[in-house]
């Protein structure tokens, strides 16, 4: 079996803002919708209770993300997805759900610093400065689907694999000195 590889090995721009790629990151799927031990099942993959409505719940370096009323992010250690999917499986046995593992179909990307929230607000529709700490929001970064959320100095943005390049790209562009929002 290969190691795994980030999208852009670790890529990093600093401007008024630091923007690194911190791939690669385990995250799984999941779709369940009113399951009576769903509590449980996330609880034994995260260890986390299920996220209010745009939220995150975070747990050292695991998470759980509301991504809408039937689907849910689990973001933890790469070499700790199987395990994850292994606990959800029993937790949710018998009940109807979907896990997938979207780990490497996932670029994930921080953005730090005092400025962090100009970055963002440059490309995307969402009032960043409105976010709350953990609070997840599913908007788009230029024209690209992203997840992002508000966590401790900065701010973590998920997107596709196949975009992390151009993704780098617009936020290296929107961190260059002389472009802060005034």
């Amino acid at each position: 079996m290969s190691d795994p590889v980030s999208a852009l090995q670790g890529a990093r721009y600093d401007g008024f803002a630091q923007i690194r790629e911190i791939g690669p990151v385990g995250m799984v799927t999941l779709r369940a919708k009113g399951l009576k031990s769903l509590d449980k099942a996330i609880k034994a993959a995260v260890g986390t209770k299920v996220p209010a409505q745009r939220c995150i719940e975070v747990n050292g370096d695991k998470a759980c993300g509301w991504m809408s009323p039937d689907e849910y992010l689990l973001v933890l250690p790469y070499a700790e997805v199987a395990a994850a999917l292994a606990a959800l499986a029993k937790a949710l046995q018998g009940q109807h759900y979907l896990a997938v593992d979207v780990s490497d179909a996932r670029a994930v990307f921080r953005i730090e610093g005092p400025s962090a929230g100009d970055v963002l607000s440059k490309l995307s529709p969402a009032d960043i400065n409105q976010l709350a700490p953990n609070e997840l929001r599913r908007s788009r970064s230029a024209q690209v689907p992203a997840a992002f959320w508000h966590q401790n100095d900065g701010f973590t943005l998920v997107c596709f694999r196949s975009v992390a390049g151009y993704v780098m790209g617009l936020l290296s562009h929107a961190a260059q000195p002389g472009s802060e929002l005034r």
